[in-house]
C-alpha cells in the first residue's frame, strides 16, 4: 500500500511501514497478554495482577524475539502471563478459558479497527489517495487502520496454533490425557525451538496468510468495507 506514497519500496517507504505498525504491534500484544491475566484473574488466580500484568504498558508485557518476528513477519508473541491453575476451580475449562480469550481479544481489536475504518471511509467518501499533504495523512490513517485489522487477525491466528508456548496448545492440552498434556509442557522448549526454524524458514507462510486472508476478507464483507 506505501507504494503509492513512494513508487517503489525503497528504504523510506519501509521506515513509514514500520512507523505505522510499532503502535499497532505494541497495542495489540499488550491488549493480547492483559486479557489472558484479566480472565484468569476473574476465574480466581491472581498471579499476573499481583506481578503487574494486568496492564495496557507494553513494557510489561513484550518479548524482544517475539516483537520483532511480529514486524517482520506479521506473526509473533509477547511474553507469556504466569497462570496458576491451583486457584482454579476447573482447572481444565478455567485454562481453555483463559488461553483463548488472548486470541479473541485481538479479534475484537480487529473489528474495532474495522470498523474506524468503515466510518472513515463513510466520512471521506472514497480511499484517499496520497496526491498532498492532507490526503497523505487521510491516507496514512486508512493505512493505520489497515495494519491495526492485519496484524491483529494474524496473532489471533498465530497464537491459535497448537505449538508450544503458543495459546493453542493451552488450548489442546486442556483435552489431552494427563500423560500426553504432561509430554507437551515437558517439551515446551524443543518445540518452540522448532517453532522458531519453521518460522523462520517460511514453513507455515501458506496456512497462516491463508487463515489470515480468509478472516480479513469475512471482516471486510461484514462491514462491507
Amino acid at each position: 500500500m506505501l507504494n503509492y506514497l513512494i513508487g517503489g519500496g525503497d528504504i523510506r517507504s519501509y521506515v513509514i511501514q514500520l512507523l505505522l505498525c510499532l503502535p499497532v504491534v505494541m497495542l495489540a500484544l499488550s491488549f493480547h497478554e492483559t486479557a489472558h491475566g484479566y480472565i484468569a484473574y476473574k476465574l480466581g488466580d491472581p498471579t499476573a495482577r499481583n506481578l503487574g500484568r494486568l496492564t495496557m504498558n507494553p513494557a510489561k508485557h513484550l518479548d524482544i524475539l517475539g516483537f520483532i518476528c511480529m514486524l517482520l513477519f506479521g506473526f509473533g508473541w509477547a511474553k507469556p502471563v504466569p497462570i496458576n491453575t491451583r486457584y482454579f476451580k476447573k482447572p481444565r475449562r478455567d485454562m481453555l478459558l483463559t488461553s483463548i480469550a488472548g486470541p479473541i481479544s485481538n479479534v475484537i481489536m480487529a473489528f474495532i479497527f474495522a470498523l474506524i475504518m468503515k466510518l472513515f471511509i463513510m466520512f471521506a467518501g472514497y480511499i484517499p489517495m496520497p496526491l498532498d499533504p492532507v490526503s497523505t495523512m487521510k491516507f496514512l490513517f486508512y493505512c493505520f487502520l489497515f495494519y491495526g485489522i492485519r496484524l491483529n487477525i494474524s496473532l489471533a491466528v498465530f497464537n491459535l496454533l497448537p505449538i508450544p508456548p503458543l495459546d493453542g496448545s493451552r488450548l489442546i492440552t486442556s483435552f489431552l490425557p494427563p500423560k500426553a498434556a504432561y509430554w507437551v509442557i515437558r517439551n515446551e522448549r524443543i518445540i518452540y525451538i522448532v517453532l522458531l526454524v519453521a518460522l523462520f524458514v517460511g514453513v507455515l507462510d501458506p496456512l497462516l496468510n491463508f487463515a489470515t486472508s480468509g478472516l480479513m476478507n469475512l471482516i471486510y464483507l461484514i462491514f462491507g468495507i
